[in-house]
């Protein structure tokens, strides 16, 4: 597939235990919710955690971007009742 599309969202963390956290948590979705328009990378660096979506088209990329976005909103807040 062609992903002529694709955005980085990087979400900096206060500690590396926390970029752990959520990391984890997300990366294990990472083959459930691609599909053929669009693919995820999960990736985290020290206190940062980096979500690459690609996609082929805008709508898929604007999907994905909203579903990833999502999901590492609920891993921060489960993380935040974990603590």
């Amino acid at each position: 597939m062609d992903r002529r599309h694709d955005v980085t969202l990087a979400f900096t963390y206060p500690d590396e235990r926390r970029a752990r956290t959520v990391a984890e948590s997300v990366r294990v979705e990472e083959g459930a919710i691609a599909d053929d328009r669009s693919a995820v990378r999960v990736e985290r660096d020290g206190r940062t955690v980096r979500v690459t979506v690609a996609a082929a088209d805008l709508v898929a990329l604007r999907a994905g971007v909203n579903t990833w976005t999502r999901l590492v909103g609920v891993a921060e807040r489960v993380a935040d009742c974990a603590a």
